[in-house]
């Protein structure tokens, strides 16, 4: 039975300023020990997180309703940039490509770097499903507080 995340009790409060920040917690939750306290393994975190950033980039399979992104974009966009993320968001099936398979962390760590290495090499082109079109630093944000989201699930043991 799925565990309601809205509804996680012990999650870290994890903040981070910068990807090497996420890098370097990434990392130690790996080396561990460490446990999820959600729906989805370490690897499959770290893979969702990847994942996401490569679809920055690349584009992602669907996108809101444009009225929807509207809507988000005049009254959550700078709340979704510079606050924690709510728990509880389910992907939509338009989705798939984002949702994670693969559950071993070594491995997810290493397409997380990959993806990381790439956002410095690279700029996100792609309208964000929820948000549309962000800046560079924009979709940075996004990335961070994205991930504060998932790495706030994986706690040490």
């Amino acid at each position: 039975m799925p565990i309601n995340t809205k509804t996680v009790q012990d999650r870290r409060d994890v903040h981070y300023n910068s990807m090497d920040q996420l890098l370097k917690d990434a990392e130690l939750m790996v080396v561990g020990p460490s446990r999820t306290l959600g729906n989805w393994s370490l690897g499959q975190i770290l893979e969702h997180l990847a994942i996401t950033m490569h679809k920055s980039i690349d584009d992602f399979p669907a996108l809101a309703p444009w009225p929807l992104r509207v809507m988000i974009k005049l009254t959550m966009k700078q709340k979704f940039l510079t606050q924690p993320m709510p728990a509880g968001f389910q992907i939509s099936s338009k989705m798939e490509a984002v949702r994670p398979k693969e559950h071993d962390a070594v491995k997810t760590l290493s397409e997380l770097h990959e993806a990381i290495e790439r956002l410095k090499q690279e700029t996100p082109q792609a309208l964000n499903p929820g948000l549309g079109r962000l800046t560079v630093d924009e979709w940075n944000a996004f990335h961070l507080r994205h991930a504060e989201l998932h790495m706030s699930f994986v706690t040490s043991e």
